[in-house]
């Protein structure tokens, strides 16, 4: 019995970052909301779930690529025994709940991963190695490296950072989170509680429907903008008009304007216009004109995620739907950049949708 309980358990998923400021950057993003779904998809890698009040849709995409090791392994799919009678299990997926608040705590547990993750993108950093990785000095006789499952294995440079181990085993375990800042230091292991899923809303975007994309930076011409507005501000009305529509008022038939920001409260209104410049509006492609609303409340819980991203995708459904998109920076753990992405859907209030 005492073998058998010290074998180590098999896992679904092992991953691992040398630096945890750019996962718990991805994370708080979105952590408006400490229910959230995350999945792991064996080729693609985690996307992680919140929404609010059935409105309110916002979805973190952690693509594999952006850590240091990255292994899903369908043979070690385990399931907790209540989960053993489920008829149909997805081998190539899993999903579960958790709270995200306690994850962000758990990354930050050694004070560091709040830094920006726009700083040191392009320093000397430590990262997990694989036991495999040893060189023929590390190994023994038989092969095997000495005491291989030490954390110091993972480590290699000497610039401390915190360094994630993630560790799932399947349906009804725990996550587990193996940080340290150091392969010589103190570590510190996290098992966080796993949920069922439940349904997530649902509000898919349909782009033959779209009305309205502008693409644009997001430093200057949408984050200072949406800074600036009154924290007392109840709505936030988009309206755009087709370029031809605002050329045509340029010659006094209509004052129309090309793209605006407007925030209603009960202090008054501000307005914000958008000139018809590539400098400010990389991609603008308005097929009719639109005016929809949306709460203040729903639109500042993109500005986190605002604050890491350099790009900015803007999209309106002929019904209202809003998608925001906001292009952020990752850096390999081999070197150079990758991007990842931050989504938000909201629906807009009820009455513009009725107009």
């Amino acid at each position: 019995m005492s073998q058998m309980m010290s074998q180590p358990r098999l896992q679904l998923l092992t991953a691992s970052v040398h630096d945890v400021r750019y996962f718990a950057s991805l994370l708080r993003g979105i952590g408006f909301s400490n229910r959230a779904s995350m999945r792991f998809t064996a080729g693609s890698g985690i996307t992680v779930t919140v929404e609010e009040a059935r409105t309110l849709l916002a979805t973190s995409y952690i693509y594999a690529d952006h850590f240091d090791e990255w292994a899903f392994d369908v043979d070690n799919l385990q399931a907790a025994p209540s989960q053993l009678s489920a008829p149909d299990i997805d081998r190539h997926a899993t999903s579960f709940e958790i709270p995200l608040n306690t994850l962000l705590e758990c990354l930050n547990i050694f004070g560091t991963a709040n830094i920006s993750s726009s700083s040191s993108t392009g320093s000397k950093h430590k990262q997990w190695r694989r036991a495999s990785d040893a060189s023929d000095d590390e190994r023994g006789n038989d092969g095997r490296r000495p005491n291989a499952n030490r954390i110091d294995q993972h480590f290699s440079g000497n610039e401390k950072r915190t360094s994630m181990r993630l560790t799932y085993a399947g349906p009804g375990h725990a996550l587990t989170l193996v940080l340290a800042e150091d392969s010589s230091g103190p570590t510190t292991t996290c098992e966080i509680s796993t949920f069922d899923s439940e349904p997530n809303l649902e509000l898919p975007f349909d782009a033959e429907q779209t009305a309205l994309k502008i693409i644009f930076k997001s430093s200057f011409w949408l984050r200072d903008a949406l800074s600036e507005l009154d924290p007392s501000c109840e709505k936030i009305t988009l309206i755009a008009n087709p370029v031809a529509d605002v050329q045509s008022a340029q010659r006094g038939v209509l004052a129309k304007p090309l793209f605006r920001i407007q925030g209603t409260g009960a202090f008054g209104s501000t307005e914000m216009d958008y000139p018809n410049d590539r400098e400010v509006l990389e991609t603008f492609e308005c097929s009719r004109s639109v005016s929809f609303s949306y709460r203040f409340a729903h639109i500042s819980r993109t500005l986190r995620a605002l604050q890491n991203s350099t790009k900015t995708s803007l999209r309106l459904e002929q019904e209202g739907l809003l998608s925001l998109q906001f292009l952020v920076p990752v850096p390999r753990p081999r070197g150079g950049m990758s991007d990842s992405f931050i989504e938000f859907r909201c629906l807009a209030l009820d009455d513009d949708v009725a107009q």
